[in-house]
């Protein structure tokens, strides 16, 4: 088998003694290249040499960022096309950010040792699975993606990923985005299959449940959505501060179900459009993409094998 693992240095749990442990252990089984990123969007120019070479299994090791990164990399040239997917490098997944949405996700280990011991034992067994994945646009999300509030906030903290991040940096980032908006709260309108288009404030699109974590506890948006269903939409159509804390205490309990009548939410669809009368914020898996005032969202079945 030959494979290739994808380290970034920078991600906030990656330690160079872990890195070496990490590729050690994988050259016992495996025919192994190791790269180190340099720069944004390095992991996903390896990805995709690393499937155009025909490589077995791509490793990514770092935060969420990076997996996004080598995920896109890995799928660039299927252009979505379900049918192109068996030839794509099975993925694998050593966490070695702050949140590691994926990882966790997936039930791996939150310990870069202990998802190695994990990883190996996939490979050992030949024990993997396929996933369900999103598509916004042309850019693939492998747990979550929004436009709004939750993009804007993502945006605020772009600037200082690194070491610094965590938890309480994103939620004090996430009340000063509410309190002022940095681009006002312009109308997003929602389409469907088979519905009227709606008006929302802000709209997060989920590809599996939990939608991320603060810190060790899970936030729940759209607990019918997983790796094997179509894509969840969470959208609210208003930011009143009674809605916002109604709502965010619904996704901290542990069932996560949410009522509301300023709530837009379905699970399980193939396809959701986004557009706004004036550019916003868009993410994907907590990396900002861009401004957009039109996104199509669609989930793409059985997307990618990764090694579990």
């Amino acid at each position: 088998m030959r494979a290739v693992l994808v380290v970034n240095p920078q991600a906030t749990a990656t330690t160079p003694a872990g890195r070496d442990v990490l590729a050690h252990a994988l050259a016992s089984q495996v025919k192994l290249d190791v790269v180190e990123t340099d720069y944004r969007g390095h992991a996903m120019a390896v990805a995709r040499e690393a499937a155009s070479d025909q490589a077995d299994l791509v490793v990514a090791h770092g935060g969420d960022g990076t997996v996004n990164e080598v995920v896109n990399g890995l799928l660039a040239h299927t252009g979505g096309r379900p049918s192109e997917h068996h030839a794509v490098p099975m993925l694998g997944v050593v966490p070695g950010g702050s949140a590691n949405v994926f990882a966790r996700a997936l039930g791996l280990h939150r310990d870069p040792v202990e998802a190695t011991h994990e990883l190996l034992r996939a490979l050992e067994t030949g024990r993997s699975r396929q996933v369900n994945l999103g598509r916004a646009d042309d850019r693939w999300f492998t747990f979550n993606a929004g436009m709004g509030w939750d993009a804007d906030v993502v945006a605020a903290v772009e600037g200082r990923r690194g070491k610094r991040t965590g938890p309480g940096l994103y939620l004090r980032t996430a009340v000063a985005c509410y309190v002022r908006s940095p681009h006002g709260r312009p109308e997003l309108t929602v389409r469907v299959p088979g519905e009227e288009p709606v008006g929302v404030r802000t709209a997060f699109v989920s590809n599996t449940d939990p939608w991320s974590y603060l810190g060790p506890r899970p936030v729940h948006l759209n607990t019918g959505c997983s790796f094997d269903t179509g894509l969840g939409l969470f959208g609210l159509r208003t930011l009143g501060l009674p809605t916002v804390l109604r709502h965010v205490r619904q996704a901290l309990r542990r069932r996560g179900e949410h009522r509301g009548r300023r709530l837009l939410r379905h699970d399980d669809l193939s396809i959701v459009g986004i557009a706004a009368e004036s550019p916003v914020n868009l993410q994907v898996d907590g990396d900002l993409v861009g401004q957009r005032t039109h996104v199509e969202f669609v989930s793409v079945p059985r997307a990618l094998t990764v090694a579990v």
